[in-house]
């Protein structure tokens, strides 16, 4: 029997070496992406859509969602590293990147609640808050809260001294102005979306004329994805995909209403009028493509949530994603 020259031998092995390569390659599990959120948040129900018609994959990683109870609990699991990526306010990765600790922010919502009254009650502007008993959900460092307390401030009023302010849970602010106990709420803008499509409350200022009043601009995507700066350069790939991803599932949300019956479980809406509050709620606040003069309005809100002017979150911070809400 001939045997093969010692070169051919080598080559034929060769080829056997890269096409078991390739083989692997092509059966290779895509990369993971470990993303903390809310059970019961917003972000919940376009993550789930993204994974419900396998975007991640379609992409070429895979997003593996990590509910947790809440938003403390979801910004330690970012911070110890337990998850790769977590939604949370602007003003946190501000503190962040006031602290040492910078994060990569991709654009999430723009959506913020108006300022409610309940039903009935008369509030034609800020001079009117004199003497009311005031709920803010979130603490005081509410974006809401925040606008509101700025936005007095160039009247001439402190809140904190001309009412009564009571901070707690968003779900228990709604249930003390049923009860009548609270006579204006800033919330959360899904609970707002909820109280007012019951008849619970009513605008009493909105959220774009206090936006106005600051020469601030709506749109603004004050919550978003954030990533560890140094995680996301070693993986710019698989953000870039992600944020591909999302663009494709806010697409679908916004255009085609058809999807969020899949979603109704996860928004635990009691009836048609609180879902479609929630669904138009949400498609509102999909962000505007964030360009230079975007990213500089959201470093003027930093500024007026107490960032100094000069230790802000630089522009290289936020991912740019032109095509989000085209």
């Amino acid at each position: 029997m001939r045997t093969l020259p010692r070169s051919l031998a080598l080559l034929r092995s060769l080829i056997v070496v890269l096409l078991l390569a390739g083989a692997q390659a092509l059966h290779a599990e895509p990369a993971v992406l470990r993303l903390s959120v809310l059970q019961f948040g917003t972000a919940h129900w376009e993550l789930d859509h993204l994974k419900r018609h396998g975007l991640d994959r379609e992409a070429g990683f895979e997003l593996e969602v990590r509910l947790v109870a809440n938003l403390p609990a979801s910004r330690i699991a970012l911070s110890s590293g337990d998850a790769d990526a977590a939604v949370v306010d602007l003003t946190w990765a501000q503190a962040r990147h006031a602290a040492g600790q910078d994060f990569r922010y991709l654009p999430y919502s723009s959506q913020m609640g108006d300022v409610l009254a309940a039903p009935g009650l008369a509030i034609d502007g800020i001079e009117a808050l004199r003497g009311k008993r005031i709920g803010v959900a979130g603490g005081p460092d509410s974006k809401g809260w925040i606008l509101l307390t700025q936005a007095a401030r160039r009247q001439g009023i402190e809140l904190t001294e001309v009412a009564t302010v009571q901070f707690g849970a968003p779900p228990l602010l709604s249930q003390a102005l049923k009860r009548g106990q609270l006579d204006v709420l800033v919330t959360f803008w899904h609970f707002a979306a909820e109280l007012t499509a019951a008849g619970e409350a009513e605008v009493a200022l909105a959220m774009p004329d206090l936006l106005a009043s600051l020469q601030i601009p709506t749109g603004l995507p004050i919550l978003g994805y954030a990533f560890p700066a140094r995680w996301a350069e070693d993986n710019a790939a698989l953000v870039t995909r992600f944020a591909a991803a999302v663009a494709q599932t806010k697409r679908a949300l916004r255009d085609e209403p058809a999807h969020w019956a899949a979603l109704r479980p996860l928004m635990r809406a009691e009836d048609d009028a609180h879902f479609e509050a929630l669904r138009r709620g949400y498609v509102q606040g999909i962000p505007e493509p964030l360009d230079d003069a975007r990213i500089e309005a959201l470093q003027r809100l930093l500024v007026l949530a107490g960032a100094p002017s000069d230790a802000v979150m630089p522009a290289g911070l936020f991912v740019l994603t032109p095509e989000t809400a085209q």
